[in-house]
């Protein structure tokens, strides 16, 4: 039985979007429909199990459950549903109105208590207050969400991750950063070497000129992007009637950098004859325009980046040796998004946080469910495959959380990851299959065949060893 009531919701409420889950037809209905009048998009479940099954269809700010449900009980539906979208608020109804059940049902996440019949003034005054709660801690989500990313950007360069392996990435970053040393920065596409590019030219910047009254600028090349005979032009500039076309002067960006930052990406695209120019470079501070006779002197410091195993390039002989010698004073490996899955949940805010506001969509986090999806996912693309992820979620759900629905269909667990299991002897295979495979593609060809007896050599076993592991492991090619 549902009381009448005399009072008006106040506007700004109006609009919410109310679950009420109750085996009673009667209460649902007269509910669904009281709440209707007052201005909700009101819906109703039957069960709790509807109930949880509509939650993950479309976003609710408040539910109205049951205790008493067929099936799972109102404690339990309690739990899904807050799983779901923990920013829900849960308003429990009974009949049967005890301490004990009301504790029960606080201490499992429920931000109140209805004793029924329901008094409508009662329901109403309680719907706005946990309405006017919900929409306070939003806010401050919001806001601390803000004040994070602020705090990240005046860090290094804005690179997002508080785990152990970027805390010592972070680390070598302040160390090498106020230095005008060439470093060379490694790792799969998709890990952030530009990030971390850019934050050791803010670094340098900050030593070398710490009032900027002379700003150096920070640009950057991508080496297989640019054509080989423009390549070089791209980067040491050329004189007047160097070519047909050259009208006047073009410097460089080795020019154009001052006394800024110079980022190679892809190094080991960049064609020999442009190596040898860019190894004069770095050791004379001097470059040799096109057409021109006498070099001009830069001041740039150089940063390079690959995703290649230079070593194995420098072998066959597409690589400068002396170059690769210069480029690697310092070394810095940026970690696969696999080998860093304690930095997704931090990861996925900010990137969230960022695709939001650009789209102008309301959202604040992501669901318990749909993280666990993003924490144990393969992330072959790393972070960049992450933010592409995010952003379809931000434009194709309703929000406010990320929910798995929200995910593309094809994002699975890795299967394979050490990462993914706690028991010690399969970590250690997984571990071993995937270390196997990838020094079988290290020492592939082109044409993708490996070199077995040199992948034995550079693991340290005997090749009889590598075949007996790939069978074990069900790699192929082990016959």
């Amino acid at each position: 039985m549902i009381r009448a009531h005399g009072k008006e919701m106040p506007e700004e409420l109006r609009g919410a979007r109310i679950l009420v889950v109750d085996d009673e037809k009667l209460i649902r209905e007269s509910l669904v429909e009281c709440l209707a009048a007052e201005g909700f998009q009101a819906v109703g479940a039957g069960s709790g199990e509807e109930g949880v099954e509509l939650a993950g269809q479309r976003t609710f700010e408040l539910v109205l459950c049951d205790m008493q449900l067929p099936g799972i009980s109102g404690i339990e539906t309690l739990e899904r549903l807050l799983r779901l979208d923990p920013s829900m608020m849960v308003l429990l109804m009974t009949a049967y109105g005890t301490v004990e059940t009301a504790v029960a049902a606080f201490q499992r996440g429920a931000q109140d208590y209805l004793m029924k019949p329901v008094l409508l003034d009662e329901l109403f005054g309680k719907l706005g207050r946990l309405l006017e709660q919900r929409a306070t801690r939003l806010e401050n989500q919001a806001l601390r969400m803000q004040v994070r990313q602020m705090e990240r950007s005046e860090g290094a360069g804005g690179m997002v991750g508080s785990g152990p392996v970027m805390r010592n990435l972070k680390a070598l970053l302040a160390r090498v950063g106020p230095s005008r040393s060439t470093v060379l920065i490694q790792g799969e596409s998709g890990t952030g070497k530009e990030l971390a590019a850019r934050a050791l030219h803010e670094l340098g910047e900050r030593k070398r000129d710490p009032e900027g009254r002379r700003p150096g600028r920070f640009l950057a090349i991508n080496c297989a992007a640019i054509p080989a005979d423009l390549l070089e032009n791209q980067l040491f500039g050329h004189r007047k009637g160097a070519f047909t076309g050259a009208d006047r002067d073009q410097p460089g960006i080795f020019t154009h950098a001052g006394p800024g930052t110079v980022f190679l990406d892809e190094i080991a695209e960049m064609p020999l004859a442009t190596q040898a120019k860019l190894l004069r470079a770095i050791e004379e501070k001097e470059v040799l325009p096109v057409g021109a006779t006498d070099p001009v002197k830069v001041e740039a410091r150089i940063l390079a980046a690959t995703n290649k195993d230079l070593p194995s390039e420098v072998a066959a002989g597409r690589f400068r040796e002396d170059l690769f010698y210069r480029l690697n004073i310092v070394s810095l490996t940026m970690p696969p998004l696999r080998e860093r899955r304690d930095d997704i949940p931090e990861l996925a805010e900010y990137l969230l946080a960022h695709h939001a506001r650009e789209q102008g969509r309301p959202f604040t986090g992501v669901s318990r469910e749909a993280m666990q999806l993003l924490t144990s996912a393969r992330w072959r693309g790393n972070v960049r495959e992450l933010d592409n992820v995010l952003e379809r979620a931000v434009i194709l759900g309703d929000g406010p959380l990320v929910q798995p629905a929200d995910l593309p269909p094809d994002l699975r667990r890795d299967e394979e990851d050490p990462d993914a299991v706690e028991g010690l002897v399969e970590a250690v295979r997984r571990f071993e299959k995937r270390h196997l495979e990838r020094m079988l593609a290290l020492c592939s060809d082109e044409s993708g065949v490996p070199d077995k007896k040199e992948a034995a050599r550079r693991l340290g076993i005997a090749l009889s060893s590598l075949y007996r592991r790939m069978g074990e492991l069900g790699i192929g090619g082990a016959n």
